[in-house]
């Protein structure tokens, strides 16, 4: 029998779409014939069979455990990229970090290809980054804006994204113009329109916001872009892993995204896509001898494609349980999931809206998984309290994550529901009990 190991090293490399058994060789030692596995798009989009849900379920631990209504703070991570994070801790353990980083170096390079399938990009326009925040933040910071350059964004934008905004101002002088909204909730296209100037460069949006159900327009902002010249910056944090985003699609330069939330993966990670079309263009806020040369005493080159903005040292182990996670929800469909998950936040809503003193607060013409509301007489964080307490996992949105926004609504903070495609309907009939008081 091989060492533990061995066995260790294969089923990682098997876990994380490498066909096993072109890996290794007769003696255990790496083969140079790994392919990337076959793309898992299709056209053909069914909702999921109850065979397959009851088979997705029995592969995530997790929902015989709690009943899970918070994927999009952290998902719970099905059997398959759990195993992929700890046996590559296990191989650490074994044979030491440097060495099991060699031995996995085909599913790290993968990586960079399963993420190319998944937002139709190419696989050096991929960057591993520690989580959404960074990425999202490496991207804006090398942009060259200057004094008196226009930053668009919406009223809906991230507590995180609009500091960064905030601290520009106050260092380089730039001006930030928030876009209304329309009817609906979501950004006003036409006023995005209305506000470009000759000083605007970027347009800065998030696709899915934190606190409100909705969808935003992405590709027709991203038309808008294209019209006007403009860099186009899109957080992807809640959006990648609960519905398609295609990159060529939507036309933005930047995205950002997590590994924790719809695509189930481990926390700590993250990803940066950057169009080669702007690299150029980009003077990353930081470097190091991984995302740069040092090629002689007074000069360096920055790596080519988007790995100059990686670090050197990484969370191996979550990019290994990162690109597991992506395969596992290319091997599902991401159409099928965006049809399971819009069914069930649409019942999810239903079933709310027929509570007493229940009111739901989702905006947009498209809406996700994600479900906000409140109760009359219990405010989000006892409700998200009293809920734990049976078991039941609830988040809460605050006007601190989400100041223009909330204002605008008068709003101080929401509960926020959010389903993922391995919820069932007798989860959500149980919440909606439990929220009534039953």
């Amino acid at each position: 029998m091989p060492p533990e190991s061995t066995r260790n090293r294969k089923r990682i490399l098997g876990r994380c779409g490498v066909k096993r058994l072109s890996v290794f060789g007769e003696h255990g030692s790496l083969s140079s014939t790994i392919k990337p596995p076959v793309t898992f798009k299709s056209n053909h989009v069914t909702m999921l069979s109850n065979e397959r849900l009851n088979a997705l379920r029995a592969e995530t631990p997790g929902c015989h455990q709690v009943l899970h209504l918070n994927n999009a703070g952290a998902s719970l991570m099905p059997k398959a990229v759990h195993e992929a994070v700890t046996g590559h801790l296990a191989l650490e353990r074994d044979i030491g970090g440097y060495e099991a980083e060699e031995q996995v170096q085909p599913v790290l390079t993968h990586f960079y290809n399963a993420f190319a399938t998944l937002l139709n990009v190419n696989p050096e326009e991929i960057a591993y980054v520690e989580n959404a925040t960074r990425a999202w933040d490496m991207a804006f910071y090398s942009l060259p804006l200057r004094e008196g350059d226009r930053v668009l964004t919406h009223e809906s934008e991230y507590a995180s994204n609009y500091l960064a905004y905030l601290q520009l101002a106050q260092r380089r002088g730039i001006e930030i113009d928030v876009v209304p909204s329309d009817a609906s909730g979501q950004m006003d296209v036409n006023a995005l329109r209305r506000k470009i100037t000759v000083n605007t460069r970027l347009i800065a949006l998030t696709h899915v916001p934190t606190q409100g159900g909705l969808v935003n327009p992405a590709v027709e902002v991203g038309q808008v872009a294209r019209e006007h010249g403009l860099l186009y910056l899109l957080d992807a944090c809640q959006s990648v892993g609960q519905l398609p985003v295609d990159v060529r699609e939507i036309g933005c330069h930047l995205l950002s995204g997590t590994g924790r939330k719809f695509l189930r993966g481990p926390r700590g990670t993250g990803f940066l896509y950057v169009s080669n079309e702007i690299l150029g263009q980009l003077d990353p806020p930081f470097i190091d001898l991984h995302s740069a040369t040092w090629t002689g005493a007074d000069q360096f080159e920055y790596r080519p494609g988007a790995k100059r903005f990686e670090n050197w040292e990484s969370y191996v182990a979550g990019r290994v349980g990162l690109a597991r996670a992506v395969d596992y929800a290319l091997e599902i469909g991401v159409d099928a999931i965006e049809k399971r998950n819009s069914h069930l936040a649409a019942g999810l809503r239903t079933e709310l809206a027929r509570i007493p003193g229940v009111a739901i607060h989702d905006q947009g013409e498209r809406k996700c998984a994600i479900v906000t509301f409140r109760k009359d007489g219990e405010s989000a964080p006892d409700l998200a309290k009293r809920l734990r307490e049976q078991n039941v996992n609830l988040s809460t949105s605050s006007v601190f994550s989400a100041q223009l926004d909330f204002a605008r609504r008068g709003l101080d903070n929401l509960a926020r529901a959010s389903v993922h495609y391995f919820n069932t309907e007798a989860e959500i009939e149980r919440f909606c009990k439990l929220v009534r008081g039953a």
